[in-house]
């Protein structure tokens, strides 16, 4: 797995927010949801977890759209980009959709989320599977193997 050169910028549709990451990334993964099929409009989301303070929104004010409950999903207010994620309570970490990004070549799956949902004709993209979604008390290992995956 490659490692992304820091920092990488990147942009929603329409280029009215932009966004930097400066830290490395925790985790990448593609979750086969219905929630996330419907939001992305495609048999899957991709995303990649940034340790919040190496995320930074450096234009424009994204809005929360969709579901407004544990999850906050933002969105470009103009073009209506679905861009990152956070979870509702100041978490550590931020979930971006990676094609925001201008350099994408580096992303790749580490893990598939919710296996069970996926659409019939859809191959796993991970290097790890989960039915559902990883628990909380997994997430640790998983960072380890992503980070010796990527550096190693």
């Amino acid at each position: 797995m490659k490692t992304p050169t820091l920092p990488l910028e990147g942009q929603c549709r329409c280029g009215r927010v932009r966004v930097r990451i400066d830290a490395p990334p925790l985790l990448t993964a593609a979750c086969h949801c219905t929630g996330c099929q419907k939001m992305s409009s495609s048999a899957y989301s991709l995303t990649v977890s940034i340790p919040s303070d190496g995320f930074h929104v450096t234009q424009g004010e994204p809005v929360i759209g969709a579901l407004h409950g544990e999850a906050r999903h933002y969105f470009c207010g103009w073009c209506m980009t679905w861009m990152f994620t956070r979870p509702r309570d100041d978490p550590p970490f931020v979930n971006l959709r990676p094609t925001m990004l201008e350099e994408v070549s580096w992303f790749e799956p580490w893990f598939d989320a919710f296996l069970i949902e996926k659409l019939p004709w859809v191959r796993p993209l991970g290097r790890r599977g989960f039915e559902r979604f990883p628990e909380v008390s997994e997430f640790p290992g998983l960072m380890r193997e992503y980070a010796a995956a990527t550096t190693g």
